[in-house]
């Protein structure tokens, strides 16, 4: 397996271009499956779960080519020849599983593995299921797989009322309402930027949708949806990782393509820690204020909250704030699997349950460490371009998923980073 070497160098100052959103773009191609006419996506963002999402597109008949370098997939769902989304493909990717609302709006049915993906903690695929349901599907699940029915041969609308947010539950309920007979009122709906992004490329393919990024999505089903072109939303995720960059490490990196909308929450936690984040024509200037960065409290929320997959980067920050900091883990248990290896770098982390309390230190010291997750890997990553020698990150195929060309981008502000073929 590939590893990451990092040698700490101080400050580091450049621009980094934000690639298209990796959650947004695993959304978005599974509505391919919805027409039979062309769906192209631009500003695609180049990683391997976007491979595993092709290969699963092109499993199910799906025609998908990567073009301009990767950055735009021509997609083309003319028939869908095979309705088993197989296992040996789903259990790599947890996003596999928004294939099954498409297939059974198109077609009336379809049978899907259960989805694999990060270790970051139980995250069931009730609510997928629950809202399907709802929409006059027949579910039955045995070894492994979800065989999936539409009564009569079409979904209906209904009133889906989720008890508790869900980002995939809401997109695979949505997809799967277009083609369905008759409204669908999507209540407790997810108001990602994601999500936002999903209705208004499905709007472009002929679908009546109201209400998306508010709590209550209204969609009215339509007979045949047909094709179109979008691109793909800035990734926030990438966006708030690279923000931190000259916060741990001082300097100053404009983030192109940033948009202060879709990191809200997170620019307010970094203001209060001491960094200064302002609007430029091409995107987001982050800089520290001065000195130190203060420890500040974060607490893990749905959008518009602080979001779950910056929390081991921000982790990463705070490691060398001023005082105590508590972080409130909300979403998903079992996502502090970083902090045994931040400690290995000479950090204080205690954790207890969703709660992780992190005492700042004067420096981190470079070390041997192990990628967990995706968002754990580059978290080290941040925390070995600030601390003193050289660390080694293993098992980066982690970072890989979600991340494009890491190393190019850091070097291109001073970084001294390179990937280490196994």
């Amino acid at each position: 397996m590939d590893s990451i070497l990092v040698r700490g160098n101080g400050a580091l100052s450049g621009a980094i271009p934000i690639a298209g959103a990796k959650n947004a773009c695993l959304t978005l191609m599974p509505a391919t499956l919805l027409s039979d006419e062309p769906l192209t996506l631009t500003n695609a963002p180049r990683l391997s779960d976007i491979a595993t999402m092709t290969q699963l597109l092109q499993s199910l008949g799906a025609e998908v080519a990567a073009l301009a370098d990767g950055q735009v997939l021509a997609m083309s769902s003319h028939k869908i020849s095979n309705h088993t989304a197989d296992y040996d493909i789903v259990r790599k990717m947890r996003a596999s599983i928004l294939v099954l609302g498409p297939m059974l709006a198109r077609d009336g049915h379809a049978v899907v593995s259960l989805p694999g993906g990060c270790a970051i903690g139980a995250r069931p695929v009730d609510l997928h299921l629950m809202a399907l349901e709802a929409m006059g599907a027949e579910l039955d699940l045995r070894d492994g797989y979800v065989h999936a029915k539409a009564i009569g041969g079409k979904l209906k609308g209904a009133v889906v009322d989720f008890p508790f947010v869900s980002v995939g539950a809401t997109e695979n309920a949505l997809m799967a309402a277009t083609l369905a007979k008759g409204t669908t009122v999507i209540k407790n709906a997810a108001r990602e930027p994601e999500i936002v992004d999903l209705a208004q490329c499905l709007r472009k393919m002929g679908a009546q949708i109201e209400g998306e990024g508010t709590a209550t999505i209204t969609i009215q089903g339509v007979d045949r949806l047909h094709g179109a072109t979008h691109p793909v939303v800035t990734d926030r995720i990438e966006l708030g990782t690279y923000m931190l960059v000259p916060a741990i490490c001082g300097g100053e990196v404009e983030c192109i393509g940033g948009r202060l909308d879709l990191v809200g929450a997170f620019a307010e936690r970094l203001d209060a820690a001491g960094v200064s984040v302002t609007e430029t024509a091409r995107g987001l200037k982050v800089s520290r204020k001065n000195g130190r960065i203060n420890a500040v409290n974060v607490m893990t929320a749905p959008f518009p909250g602080f979001p779950t997959d910056l929390q081991a980067q921000m982790m990463a920050l705070l490691c060398t704030a001023d005082g105590v900091s508590v972080l409130e883990e909300r979403i998903f248990e079992n996502r502090f699997m970083h902090a045994p290896e931040l400690t290995r770098m000479g950090a204080k982390i205690e954790v207890h349950g969703g709660t992780a309390k992190v005492t700042g230190v004067s420096k981190l010291k470079g070390a041997r460490v192990m990628a967990t997750d995706l968002r754990a890997s580059v978290s080290l990553i941040l925390a070995a371009l600030a601390a003193e020698g050289e660390t080694v990150v293993s098992r980066v195929y982690h970072l890989d998923r979600g991340y494009e060309r890491v190393e190019e981008k850091l070097r291109a502000c001073g970084a001294q980073i390179e990937r280490i073929k196994a």
